[in-house]
């Protein structure tokens, strides 16, 4: 006689076994039927599971995040299923959720076009309409391997095949359409209602080069219509924001096969990139680290002691010279752990905080890369503190207020949060992983701060803080971090003498502010689609002379503002007024001073904001003065 404790503490007692469903329907007939799934003792279960014992059970719903998962989890099948009926030769592979949607992989002879995708589409909306009930079946594995094999689903059959023999597997049945699956699924297609196809693109089975192309199908997947036209509409936005159209547009940056991966910096892009750097060189300053520079290139014997050679071999670039092996270095730490060993060290001199703008260079896939938002040469304003055990959670509180700071000063008020749990293939032993993370789990309640869980996603010597940026258009992007490492000093041997006179291992904080420099730049272009504020553009200021006999003036115009540290241009261009102003208007730039006879001969100029709005005349001094409040009101002139 199970007794089902629901979330409000009430208990409900049944006779013998119950369905879940039947439980949701003794609740109330609405919730029955917005049932999707439920949590049976904290794990998902189908609204199939049979409740035996006693249990603590909560009803899964689209008001859920849990149960939006579900939603798109079972469209992904629903893509398969439509894919089946309408192209039966394709073969399916693996089709997971991803964040807003989901795709599913297919092996097929040729292209989907987008005539083929419309028409999935519709097929799918056709299938959620006939409501087929979804149900979970479990066979041993080496049934299923026979059965898709025997239905020509190759891939799928190699997949259960890598299961190990003996144990069974969980697939998932809607219609004519069978699929390898953990579930948990709706409980019938016709809870699909809001869904869209997005895309096509190319994906290498099991992400290896050397395998066939797949094409991916990406689609998105919501609760209701509502929330789907408003993520729509944000997609469109991006897609008038998107970095790589405006690096073009505004001659920023460029990429191009000669360095796959690697960044042509233009000379505008490149002033953006001085501010941010001189920027974050003044947080360091102020926050008590000391700026070092470490090798691109470093022996092989020293990633093999840090644990990089084992864990992280595969995105390293190795060379070799004089029958030695070398690694461009995939990451900044082990150099400055070797920087903190030059010397015997005291506990007096802890917490000792290094910072590098350094540059790493990681093997990618290139399927993966993405303008210089992910890239293979990339520069991390990467810093390390050495410290005590007692001093992790003042440091990491401490850095968790100064990134409040940085990301408001570059227009990124709202801040998520989320600890990053260890991962299966780490290093270091699990009472010191328990430490690091009841270190930051300490640390971020003690801030006040909400926060999500990452379970298995830190880094393999140690679990992570991840800061995550909203920006204008509600989209999140992971840039800071805070990582504690018990491991890799004592692999590399540092130590410090403490207050007792033995020796002892430091605590290795591993942090970034912005994390990669590129990709923080695309991310503040598309931010701002292309419009920096004044004390980030890379042209601040624009002077437009009316006709030649105001050139000279023009010129001493700009010259004063140079003089001043303004970045600034004279256009004395034999063009018409109007199509300067239309040109300079499509390079975003903040202001454009006009000068015609009127303005030369009382020495003034004419005001023209990045909006359109027209101050009209005004001194250069008072010109001057609103550029230095403008600027630092945007946090640093």
């Amino acid at each position: 006689m199970p007794n089902v404790r629901l979330p409000d503490g009430s208990v409900m007692s049944f006779s013998g076994p119950v369905i879940l469903a039947d439980v949701a329907q003794a609740i109330g007939s609405g919730l029955a039927r917005a049932a999707l799934a439920g949590k049976v003792n904290g794990k998902l279960v189908d609204t199939s599971h049979r409740i035996e014992n006693d249990a603590e059970l909560a009803i899964v719903t689209e008001r859920d995040e849990e149960g939006v998962q579900i939603l798109r989890h079972s469209t992904a099948h629903l893509l398969a299923y439509a894919v089946k009926e309408l192209f039966p030769d394709a073969q399916v592979t693996i089709g997971p959720v991803i964040e807003n949607g989901f795709y599913y992989d297919f092996s097929f002879k040729r292209p989907f076009t987008p005539e083929n995708l419309a028409a999935i589409e519709k097929r799918m909306a056709e299938l959620a309409k006939r409501d087929l009930p979804v149900t979970r079946e479990v066979w041993p594995r080496d049934k299923a391997v026979e059965y898709f094999k025997s239905i020509g689903e190759h891939y799928k059959a190699e997949i259960i095949a890598s299961i190990p023999a003996g144990e069974e597997v969980s697939l998932y049945r809607e219609g004519d359409f069978i699929d390898l699956c953990r579930g948990p699924h709706v409980p019938s297609t016709g809870k699909l209602k809001v869904f869209k196809l997005m895309k096509v693109a190319g994906a290498y089975w099991r992400g290896d080069s050397r395998n066939e192309m797949l094409q991916r199908i990406y689609g998105t997947a919501w609760a209701r219509k509502e929330e789907q036209e408003a993520y729509l509409r944000m997609i469109e936005e991006a897609g008038k924001r998107d970095h790589r159209r405006l690096g073009t547009q505004l001659d920023l940056f460029h990429l191009q096969e000669e360095a796959p991966g690697m960044v042509f910096w233009h000379p505008k892009g490149w002033a953006i990139w001085q501010q941010v750097e001189q920027y974050l060189r003044r947080v360091y300053r102020d926050n008590g680290y000391l700026e070092v520079r470490c090798p691109q290139v470093l022996d092989r014997s020293l990633w093999e002691k840090s644990g990089h050679w084992e864990n992280y071999k595969e995105l390293m670039f190795t060379t070799e010279s004089e029958k030695r092996d070398y690694a461009i270095k995939p990451m900044n730490c082990p150099g400055h752990v070797l920087i903190y060993n030059k010397g015997l060290r005291s506990y007096r001199e802890l917490p000792l905080r290094y910072g590098e703008f350094g540059v790493c260079t990681r093997n990618e896939p290139s399927g993966a890369l993405h303008g210089i938002m992910r890239i293979r040469a990339f520069t991390q304003d990467d810093g390390h503190i050495f410290c005590t055990e007692e001093q992790i959670q003042p440091e990491v509180t401490a850095h968790t207020t100064l990134l409040q700071k940085v990301y408001a000063d570059f227009g990124f008020p709202d801040v998520v949060y989320k600890l990053a749990t260890r991962p299966p293939k780490r290093v270091g032993a699990d009472e010191l992983w328990d430490k690091a993370e009841r270190a930051l789990q300490a640390s971020l309640e003690s801030s006040g701060l909400a926060y999500e869980v990452l379970p298995g996603e830190g880094a393999f010597y140690g679990p992570k803080i991840e800061y995550h940026l909203k920006d204008s258009i509600g989209r999140s992007w992971q840039c800071g971090t805070m990582q504690v490492d018990f491991s890799m000093p004592g692999l590399l041997g540092a130590e410090y003498v403490s207050e007792d006179n033995t020796r002892k291992v430091p605590v290795m904080l591993h942090r970034a502010i912005v994390g990669s420099m590129e990709r923080f730049i695309g991310i503040l272009v598309e931010h701002y689609a292309g419009a920096m504020p004044l004390w980030l553009a890379p042209v601040q200021v624009v002077v437009l002379n009316i006709s030649e006999g105001q050139a000279d003036y023009a010129r001493g115009v700009a010259s004063e503002l140079k003089r001043g540290g303004w970045r600034c241009e004279a256009d004395l261009r034999n063009e018409k007024i109007t199509y300067k102003i239309r040109e300079h208007s499509l390079q975003k730039l903040p202001y454009q001073l006009i000068v015609g006879e009127k303005e030369k001969a009382a020495e003034k100029v004419a005001v023209r904001t990045r909006s359109g709005e027209d101050l009209g005349q005004v001194s250069l001094p008072d010109f001057i003065a609103r550029l230095r409040n403008e600027a630092q009101s945007g946090g640093t002139a």
